[in-house]
Order: structure tokens, then sequence, then C-alpha cells
């Protein structure tokens, strides 16, 4: 597996992660958590993103490999102490309490990074939030910090000069950051990591979507046209397309993709193993974003 250094942080970042939103989520048994991540650390995976917020994503990870500690980056996010959908909370206390609770879920003394998780950009000008990172970086809690959003945000993040990382959505159907924000981050020399890479695979929906958060990039593949990328008709051709199109995005470091299915990750792997997008192809998808996206076709948070 391929790894590129990401950003000024010098971590050896696999370019393919996993994500811990599925697993915690979708309620993955402990069993099959253990197999997959076990499977993907032998295969060469090496960097697990999750957060405070995934269910219980936290503990399973830190039950399956944290034995494993030294073979893998750890990234985790804060700002929603009580859960998704719970409020947020970007009080120094409460993201202190946060990570505080996620090292002992995660069953470690430290994590690599931890993230801001999407707040606005009134709270990075406040700056608490960033404080209380910084003294969880100083007292040895993580090795880096870093900011999880999107559009506005993310903008706002990255100038503001305090993170080693940004995640944030590039994707087929996800890319007002490549033009808006990566070039700022490139020029801090930012890690950066992509989420939802593979757009949800919205594409597995047929002529409607029943599910409220992929919804916004079925409505896109729809308008988009892809020929590879038809809602309802595509599969592995689209996530060998969508993955090696991410991952061809100057600046991106690692993609980062979730699944509760052991072997999945292996898949995958095989197909960003096939190299960067041929640049005609890649050309081909910016240029059908550039005719088919609106003003509204912003970052997802």
């Amino acid at each position: 597996m391929e790894r590129r250094t990401l950003g000024r942080t010098g971590m050896d970042a696999s370019i393919l992660g996993f994500g811990g939103a599925e697993i915690g989520f979708e309620r993955a048994d402990q069993e099959r958590v253990t197999t997959l991540l076990g499977e993907a650390l032998d295969a060469g995976l090496n960097v697990i993103d999750t957060a405070e917020c995934y269910a219980n994503s936290e503990e399973l990870i830190g039950r399956a490999v944290s034995h494993r500690r030294d073979d893998y980056w750890l990234f985790t996010k804060v700002g929603h102490e009580q859960g998704w959908g719970a409020g947020e909370d970007w009080s120094g206390s409460s993201i202190t309490r946060s990570i505080d609770r996620s090292l002992r879920r995660l069953r470690t003394d430290r994590v690599d990074l931890v993230q801001l998780h999407s707040c606005g950009v009134g709270v990075l000008r406040k700056g608490e939030a960033i404080e209380a990172l910084q003294r969880a970086r100083d007292a040895g809690k993580s090795r880096f910090i870093g900011y999880s959003g999107d559009s506005d945000a993310a903008l706002e993040a990255v100038g503001t000069g305090a993170f080693d990382t940004l995640q944030i959505s590039i994707s087929i159907a996800d890319q007002e950051s490549i033009d808006r924000v990566l070039p700022e981050a490139q020029a801090r020399d930012l890690g950066v990591i992509a989420k939802r890479p593979i757009a949800n695979a919205a594409w597995r929906y047929g002529q409607t979507c029943d599910n409220s958060y992929h919804e916004t990039y079925w409505k896109r593949l729809s308008e988009l046209r892809y020929d590879f990328a038809t809602p309802g008709l595509a599969g592995d051709a689209a996530a060998e397309a969508a993955l090696r199109f991410t991952l061809s995005v100057r600046g991106v470091h690692t993609a980062i993709v979730g699944t509760k299915a052991p072997g999945r990750w292996q898949k995958n792997a095989a197909l960003v193993a096939l190299g960067p997008l041929e640049p005609g192809r890649f050309e081909a998808i910016r240029r059908r974003w550039s005719e088919a996206a609106t003003q509204d076709w912003v970052g997802q948070v």
C-alpha cells in the first residue's frame, strides 16, 4: 500500500484509511470489527479515523486493535460530547472531557490526531475550542491537532494557522474544496485527509434515494451523468473511478473509507493500487463538474 507523508506532521499515511462511522452507526458486532481491522492492518492500512459521536465506534476499535497500537496512526474528533444529533458543545471543558473519554474508549494513552468536528466560523474565531486542543497536545494526549469540515469554515480553519491537518469532503460529487480550500492548505503544508471519497456510493440507489444522508450526492450524480456512476446501475467501476479520482487530486494524502464488511478494505486497496486516474479521465470529471455544478453545490459536512 502506497504511503504519503501527511503534510508537516511527518506521518507516513497509507493512501487508503479506515473510517469508523459505519461500524458505530450501523451497529457492527465486535467479532466482525476485530476481523476486518486485523485483516486491513495486515494488508497495509495504517490510518484509523473515528469520532466520539460515532455511537460505539471508539470502543469497538479499542477492543479490536489497541494491542497493535504501534501499527497505525489513530485519529478522533470532538465537539459532540453527547452524541451525534444531540447538540454541539465547543467549550474547553467539554472538549477536554471528550478527549479523556476517547482515550479510555480507544484503550490508549494518546492519539496521533484530534480534530474539531465541523464547528463553524464563529467557534473558530472565538478560539476556545482551538485552545483546548492545543492544551491536549501540550499535555501529550495528542501528537497533532486538526480541523474536519467544509466550505467557509474549512477555509477559516486553514487561515488560522493553528492546525496540522484538514479533513474535508473530496469526491466526484463534491469538488468545491479542490479550487477553494486545498491550495491554501497546500501553502501551509497541512496534511489533507479526504472524507467521503466515494461520495457515499450514492450510485447504489435507483430511481429514488431513501437515505437522507446520501440524497445530496445522489441528486448531484443524477445531474452529473458520469457514464461510470449512473445511479442504480454502477458498481465496482464507480468505486474504482471515484477512489482514484480523489487520490489524484493534488494535495490529498489519504482517503478515509468506512465499511463494516470484512474483505471490503482489501478490495478498495486493490482499486487504488491501479494508481492515479489517467489525466484524460481526471480532467473529464473536473470538466463535467464545472459544467453541471451550481452555486449551492458546496462541501457536505
